[in-house]
């Protein structure tokens, strides 16, 4: 004889809540999926901007190359935290963003700035984006053991956000010297690398799906 089983109301309630929130589990549900904004906006430091190369050899460049919209340069070369939560109206809220990628936080390691509030900036930087309407991904510049709390916070911050998430965006270019026009800063070789992986990251959450063909 068949063992018949039966699921109450409640646990009915909190299996279709779990398939609902996992949007099927397939990737994770991110804020402003429905954004209506016109641009991609790169906000970070000197690896933004490009220091070392060209504008058109820096990651935004290359990424304006992979995708069907405008991509904004809003790099400022020595930048935190602290100042990209000043300049954040002026040079991304103001740009009609549909998705921002948020890279700080180098400078702040350098500095010996509190990871505490450098952490707490990300978080304000990312809901104060997020308010907007836009979509948020935090990349991460640590690498290995280097930043590696950086890494655990941001990560959090994404997770509890819904934002996603671009890990050890500088690994195998801040180790190797072939990649890196100075001590620090990617070559033009070293950005084709990290516009890839900022591309593999976002794609499925740009209006068409990627690049033009």
């Amino acid at each position: 004889m068949k063992k018949l089983f039966f699921f109450s109301p409640i646990s009915l309630i909190f299996a279709a809540a779990m398939a609902f929130s996992c949007g099927g589990c397939g990737k994770p549900v991110i804020t402003n999926m429905g954004s209506h904004g016109k641009a991609i906006v790169c906000f970070g430091d000197s690896i933004t901007s490009g220091e070392g190369v060209t504008q058109e050899e820096a990651y935004p460049g290359i990424l304006a190359k992979m995708v069907s919209m405008p991509v904004i340069n809003a790099g400022v070369s020595g930048d935190t935290t602290e100042g990209g939560l000043q300049r954040l109206e002026s040079d991304v809220l103001n740009k009609d963003p549909y998705l921002v990628i948020v890279e700080l936080g180098g400078n702040d390691f350098l500095h010996q700035m509190p990871l505490s509030e450098a952490t707490e900036r990300i978080r304000q930087i990312t809901t104060r984006i997020q308010s907007r309407g836009a979509i948020v991904a935090i990349a991460d510049v640590s690498c290995g053991l280097l930043m590696e709390n950086y890494r655990k916070n941001y990560q959090q911050v994404a997770r509890e956000t819904g934002s996603i998430f671009i890990s050890s965006l500088m690994c195998g270019i801040i180790t190797n010297s072939d990649m890196r026009s100075d001590s620090v800063h990617p070559n033009k070789e070293g950005h084709m690398i990290i516009a890839q992986r900022i591309y593999s990251a976002i794609k499925n959450y740009l209006p068409d799906g990627g690049a033009e063909e």
